[in-house]
């Protein structure tokens, strides 16, 4: 009978298991065995080359500044939306009048799409004519070319993408809230306690969880979210705003360089990994409580 219902379940899990190989186990072995052959417009029949991509990627100046403008991106933006996706949920979270159109305002962003979303920007930080620079002159304040200029791009991606992603984290945080037991938040309140020592000891603690997901999800975006450059930046100017996802499409498909993009991928592969690892593994058996 044991064996019976072993066999059953991993019928049911069969479709999906198929799915994994195909989609994931399989593309990921091939995008290793690639990286290691050098396969670009000058061999059309791709060459053994060992880790030879490897090393000639840690010499690249611009995958230096690539993998640094993704670091300061992800530190821009994950810490930022977890933080305020946080205290929209708490907002969103109160039986007060006008709940249901505050939720809805703080996730609209989330059903726009990235390429619309980028041209919505795109007019915001357009010089001179854009509503940021509008307001700026309003104010006796100088022009900037947030877009053009070195300096601020990378500041005007992360804070795009902060009003972009925190709608969507803050419905993981409203889910959470709603597990927690309401009986911890009366006898508190019986006992005079003030709203910031239960939110410090009660809502944030048992709310980790739910931050260890959302970091994961926020970092992940983070790595794969590069659909607002081709519209707004093309990476530049001088790869100011390139990310590692828009770098490797730039090397396979614009340099039709499959072996470096392929070692790329893999790196973006390890890095996602490692901090995923470290979460679970690190993290995770330190925020339940029971």
């Amino acid at each position: 009978m044991r064996w019976k219902t072993n066999a059953f379940a991993w019928l049911l899990l069969l479709p999906s298991l198929v799915f994994l190989f195909l989609f994931t186990f399989y593309p990921i072995a091939k995008t290793i065995r690639l990286s290691l052959y050098e396969a670009d417009l000058a061999t059309p029949v791709p060459m053994f080359a060992g880790v030879d991509n490897y090393v000639r990627m840690l010499g690249d100046e611009v995958f230096a500044k690539v993998m640094v403008n993704n670091a300061l991106f992800a530190l821009g933006v994950v810490p930022t939306s977890i933080a305020l996706a946080l205290l929209m949920a708490i907002f969103a979270n109160k039986a007060i009048r006008g709940t249901s159109f505050m939720r809805t305002a703080f996730f609209y962003p989330t059903l726009i799409p990235m390429i619309a979303v980028a041209n919505i920007w795109l007019f915001i930080y357009t010089p001179k004519y854009g509503l940021l620079d509008r307001a700026m002159q309003g104010l006796n304040v100088g022009e900037i070319n947030w877009l053009g200029s070195p300096d601020y791009v990378m500041w005007a991606m992360i804070f795009m993408m902060i009003w972009k992603e925190a709608g969507y984290l803050m419905i993981f945080y409203l889910a959470g809230m709603q597990n927690i037991p309401p009986d911890l938040y009366e006898s508190a309140q019986m006992d005079g306690v003030s709203s910031w020592t239960i939110f410090r000891k009660i809502t944030f603690p048992l709310l980790m969880p739910t931050t260890l997901f959302v970091s994961i999800i926020a970092l992940t975006n983070a790595f794969k979210l590069v659909d607002h450059l081709f519209v707004m930046t093309k990476g530049g100017p001088n790869n100011a705003s390139s990310l590692l996802l828009y770098y490797i499409y730039e090397t396979a498909f614009s340099f039709w360089d499959q072996g470096m993009a392929s070692a790329l991928t893999l790196v973006m592969i390890v890095v996602l990994l490692l901090f995923a690892a470290l979460n679970f593994f690190g993290l995770d058996k330190k925020i339940h409580y029971h």
